[in-house]
């Protein structure tokens, strides 16, 4: 275990990323595939939709960002401002003081159907399934993650992705908070992802593309899908799990088959970086405190913001 975890932080050290074989057994495949299929099934069939809240002027700017950014249908564009409005109604009515491209992604809802609803999110999978806990204390990628960001990191976001069948794939990008610094990037990682396989990937059913050293360059890639040059496309069979520090330039592939292409996304980052999803929020007590210790630390409790005085 160790020459390996050597050999993987070595890896993700030269060139960004790493794929390691094997992480899943054929039972914890199934499982998994079991339990996300139904949840995708169940979201597509319902999406949430927290109804109308009071509008406000920003929306006009905020709906043409998103437009813009995603290949969003008029019903999922529609359901997003509509999420977008409640939360603002839930903290007060209290506006963005920047335009919607300068705000922390953090801050903003982002589509679950996208690609014309042809692919498809699930969010806070720790709220619906308690097998997901397993995989991020997994022994196999947990070491690593706290080599790369420290013993006191912790979990961003725990989601579940499928590529729809003949879809164009997505666009290059760093991840949150990469986006919103300035260049120079910062010469060490802030976050790490990290997809368990739940199919095989190839090279033509979608499978998440790399540019390796990129994360040397310390700058951001154009939001665009054409081809970058010495790009890598991490293929595995299912069960494995590809890791990337998130200033690697990276993106979903074209998904050229008939078939999703299924993936869980655990994204770690330091524990002074505000995490993409608040889990202590969003993951009802009586379940999270079935979760391991380590599980629960992840997810924010004990290692996030305290009430003082």
């Amino acid at each position: 275990m160790s020459q390996a975890l050597d050999a993987a932080f070595e890896d993700l050290h030269e060139h960004g990323y790493v794929v390691v074989e094997g992480v899943l057994s054929p039972g914890e495949l199934n499982e998994l595939r079991e339990v996300v299929d139904s949840t995708f099934d169940c979201e597509r069939a319902t999406p949430f939709d927290p109804g109308e809240s009071p509008a406000a002027a920003e929306d006009v700017a905020i709906e043409e960002f998103l437009r813009a950014s995603y290949t969003v249908s008029d019903a999922e564009l529609a359901r997003l401002m509509r999420r977008i409005r409640r939360s603002r109604a839930t903290n007060l009515k209290t506006p963005w003081p920047v335009d919607p491209s300068e705000i922390n992604k953090c801050f903003l809802h982002l589509p679950t159907l996208f690609d014309q609803d042809r692919s498809q999110r699930v969010w806070n999978l720790l709220a619906k399934g308690e097998v997901f806990a397993r995989l991020i204390e997994h022994p196999a990628i947990l070491p690593l993650v706290r080599r790369v960001l420290g013993a006191d990191c912790v979990l961003s976001d725990c989601s579940a992705t499928s590529i729809g069948a003949q879809t164009g794939g997505g666009a290059w990008h760093v991840d949150v908070p990469l986006g919103q610094l300035s260049e120079p990037l910062p010469d060490f990682p802030l976050t790490m992802q990290n997809i368990f396989m739940l199919d095989d990937f190839t090279p033509q059913n979608g499978a998440t593309r790399v540019v390796p050293k990129s994360h040397k360059r310390r700058t951001k890639p154009t939001w665009t899908e054409s081809d970058q040059e010495n790009e890598v496309i991490l293929t595995a069979p299912a069960g494995s799990v590809a890791v990337w520090l998130s200033n690697t330039w990276h993106r979903s592939g074209p998904n050229e088959t008939n078939t999703p292409r299924r993936g869980v996304i655990c994204y770690y980052s330091r524990s002074w970086i505000k995490p993409f999803n608040d889990f202590r929020a969003g993951v009802p007590a009586k379940i999270a405190e079935r979760f391991s210790p380590t599980v629960r630390y992840l997810m924010g409790f004990g290692s996030n913001a305290i009430v003082r005085g």
